[in-house]
């Protein structure tokens, strides 16, 4: 089933050419079903480039999902004009009365400053609060998975002697949970972050349950014990060449930045990185949207009373 997204947003036609089947709101109207309502907070600079990876996951699915893309109206972008959020997203004053299906939370390029320090904080924190009684499952990734744990559970962020930038190997902890079904042993996971939250109190928290974890980097998706808070620090969202274009764009600045690990073959910068983690960006987002329209309240209002 396609997606149904805003008419006009650009990005159609890169998905198109994908075949990520998308539909617009005048052609949803006739169809006489219910599909699953995500909401997705894109906290990422280049905004196209999200929408892109996290809508091509989303469209690999048989069931119809309407999106929304929500913006930070206490922080006005930089890389992305004013005029594009106003035309395709929504600020939280236009979706806080209504219900979802789902919350999505992407990174944010802000990981070194203190959560409290980040301009839309407070906003994020309200966002947080409201999302509890109008979304059945929430999402996070990467920054966005940090603040949420920190906002559930307190956990707190520590910052990395040396960023952790490339692709590991992951081991699959509970083959029974639903949200790894499928899942390999061993899997690939690309990182690209300074901080980690601390993992001795992760694995204090009696409500959260490690699915995945390295032996050295420690958990990397994490679920609530009623499996309606899921939390990644790793990109299984990104495009092959993501990490390449962080890297160039980085030197090109003139920062401090080592080859991301385990990704160009060889350490040859000129030749293709390998794709070794698509398989299960797809298979975790089917999983969630799976569970998500196996346990949504058809009528989301119920939330309310739970």
């Amino acid at each position: 089933m396609p997606i149904k997204i805003i008419e006009g947003l650009p990005v159609r036609e890169k998905l198109r050419e994908e075949r990520i089947f998308t539909i617009e709101e005048s052609r949803a109207h006739t169809q006489d079903i219910r599909p699953l309502r995500i909401l997705i907070l894109n906290l990422m600079p280049l905004k196209q480039a999200t929408e892109r990876q996290f809508l091509r996951l989303l469209g690999n699915s048989p069931i119809q999902i309407d999106v929304d893309f929500l913006y930070t109206a206490s922080y006005e972008s930089s890389n992305t004009p004013t005029s594009y959020l106003q035309e395709y997203y929504q600020s939280f004053d236009q979706v806080k009365e209504q219900f979802y299906d789902g919350l999505l939370v992407t990174g944010a390029p802000v990981e070194k400053m203190p959560f409290e320090d980040v301009d839309y904080y407070q906003e994020l924190r309200d966002i947080m609060t409201w999302a509890q009684t109008h979304v059945f499952n929430r999402y996070f990734v990467c920054w966005g998975a940090q603040f949420a744990l920190n906002y559930y559970y307190g956990i707190e962020k520590e910052l990395l002697d040396e960023k952790l930038f490339g692709v590991y190997p992951y081991r699959t902890l509970n083959f029974e949970h639903p949200y790894v079904r499928g899942f390999d042993d061993v899997f690939h996971v690309p990182h690209s972050r300074h901080t980690r939250m601390n993992a001795e109190q992760i694995l204090q928290v009696e409500g959260l349950e490690v699915l995945t974890g390295h032996e050295v980097f420690g958990p990397d998706l994490m679920v609530s014990q009623d499996g309606r808070d899921v939390f990644i620090f790793g990109h299984l969202e990104y495009d092959r060449e993501t990490l390449s274009l962080e890297y160039h764009r980085d030197l090109h600045r003139g920062d401090r930045i080592a080859l991301p690990e385990n990704y160009f073959p060889d350490d040859d910068v000129n030749r293709l990185p390998v794709f070794n983690w698509r398989s299960h960006g797809h298979l975790l987002m089917h999983n969630w949207i799976n569970e998500t329209y196996q346990e949504t309240p058809y009528n989301l209002e119920e939330l309310l009373s739970w």
